[in-house]
């Protein structure tokens, strides 16, 4: 037993002074990008809120990540109507992001959400191709207009968007690229309900005054995303 002892403290020693880890082989070597990391970005269009139970990731070395993004997402409720929730913007911000350390690009990105200006609870399946994933590690040099500089820059960034119906919209962006679409998704309702029907069908928020107001005077678009 002393003779175990001494030899995994010599191990971890050596690891320390070498800054090189032990070696697990349960766990997967970090992925092989020219960045720290990608990341998902949630959005939703003005006044449609929704919360997302979860987001789960399926990378390209076929290793499967769960409850990986969640929660609000991010949204504009402008007061007194002013705004308009029908289609996507012609260029969407990232939304509210969550980057994907330790996980390879994705193969496919599995959606829960509640959509709170209905109520229903929706579950899509987002198939990310290879075209994309090649898309997401190729430098392009761009213009950054928040700072002038010119840059090397990578769309390492998954936005969707999630709409009534249980409609979802993808692209890749990057902080200084130009959004490119990825697909137009069509979710399913999903059965159990709100939190996999732990709550008694009660949805994870009520609507924000300015969402209930725009909901009430004009309804849902339903169609227009």
């Amino acid at each position: 037993m002393k003779a175990l002892l001494l030899a995994f403290s010599l191990l971890t020693f050596l690891a320390g002074c070498t800054g090189q880890p032990i070696h697990d082989p349960l766990r997967p070597p970090p992925p092989d990008l020219p960045y720290r990391t990608w990341e998902i970005g949630l959005l939703a269009p003005n006044y449609m809120e929704v919360w997302v139970e979860s987001v789960d990731v399926l990378d390209q070395r076929g290793i499967g990540y769960y409850r990986v993004h969640g929660g609000v997402s991010s949204i504009q409720n402008p007061p007194d109507n002013r705004g308009d929730p029908r289609g996507w913007p012609a260029r969407p911000g990232a939304g509210k992001t969550m980057p994907m350390t330790g996980i390879d690009l994705p193969e496919m990105v599995v959606v829960r959400w509640q959509s709170l200006a209905e109520p229903q609870t929706y579950r899509v399946r987002i198939d990310i191709p290879e075209a994309i994933r090649q898309e997401m590690v190729t430098p392009y040099p761009a213009f950054c207009r928040f700072d002038g500089q010119h840059i090397q820059d990578y769309r390492a960034v998954v936005t969707i968007g999630l709409a009534p119906g249980g409609i979802a919209k993808a692209w890749l962006s990057g902080d200084c690229l130009e959004p490119i679409e990825i697909g137009r998704f069509v979710g399913s309702v999903h059965p159990d309900g709100p939190d996999e029907g732990r709550t008694n069908g009660r949805y994870a928020l009520p609507l924000a005054p300015a969402a209930q107001q725009y909901i009430d005077s004009h309804g849902i678009p339903f169609g227009s995303w």
